[in-house]
């Protein structure tokens, strides 16, 4: 009998089972509250064509769509796409693209190209190459935007802060602290060590945006609960404000 030897990247443990999210209930609030962050965001743009990179389950692409935006998904886990693929067939506004989808964008096709929860997963050499690739997929007046970046010496009360507030607030308390015992004796642990997980401090993320010709803007807020970490805009001109003759997003 062979054992399971559990995912060695963090592409295999996300497209396998894991309780990143306990419940339902925390999947649906913690989309809600992407949703409503990343509408204030897009506020400004008229049908802004927006690519979420490494979207995960993209539970707030309807909400995008249904204000106006064009969505298109990517996430490097084939069981993820496939998944996305199923869950949206037919929806308004909504691609899912595949890996050869992904590999035949070339620049010019997006307003907003987002990277949500990402580059703690990346090693630096990584997060260079993806800026690179994604800036250049950038229309004029376009921004990248890399959110949920975790700083340095970021603790683990602020991550059990943004995870047990929320789970009080909206009834899954209860899963929330078991999904914590879950998570601890996961490959999650091990996967920190060996695979790697990142932190850039905000110095770091305007240099890394220069290097590359961009400039970056750190918003006053996070996308999602956890307000220890950031999001930043990174564009060729100014950021934060949309090409003239836009209107804002409905």
């Amino acid at each position: 009998m062979t054992s399971n030897p559990g995912p060695k990247t963090w592409t295999e443990f996300f497209a396998g089972d894991h309780a990143i999210y306990v419940n339902a209930r925390h999947l649906q609030v913690h989309y809600e509250r992407q949703a409503r962050d990343l509408l204030r965001l897009l506020a400004g743009r008229v049908r802004p064509r927006l690519l979420d990179f490494g979207c995960g389950d993209a539970l707030a692409a309807p909400d995008l769509a249904a204000a106006g935006a064009k969505v298109w998904l990517y996430d490097a886990a084939p069981g993820v796409r496939e998944r996305l693929s199923r869950r949206y067939v037919g929806t308004p506004g909504i691609v899912v693209l595949g890996e050869g989808d992904w590999e035949a964008l070339r620049g010019g096709d997006f307003d907003v190209v987002l990277v949500n929860s990402v580059l703690q997963y990346l090693e630096r050499a990584g997060t260079e190459a993806l800026v690179v690739r994604l800036a250049g997929l950038l229309a004029p007046g376009g921004e990248l935007v890399l959110a949920d970046v975790v700083p340095p010496g970021f603790g683990l009360v602020a991550d059990l802060r943004a995870l047990l507030v929320p789970a009080a607030r909206h009834g899954y308390l209860g899963p929330a602290l078991l999904g914590l015992g879950r998570t601890f004796f996961s490959a999650y642990r091990g996967l920190r060590h060996t695979a790697g997980f990142s932190t850039w401090s905000e110095p770091e993320v305007r240099e890394l945006a220069r290097r590359h010709g961009l400039q970056a803007e750190r918003l006053p807020f996070n996308v999602g609960f956890n307000t220890r970490r950031m999001t930043f805009r990174l564009g060729a001109g100014p950021v934060g404000t949309a090409p003239a003759g836009t209107r804002t997003l409905s």
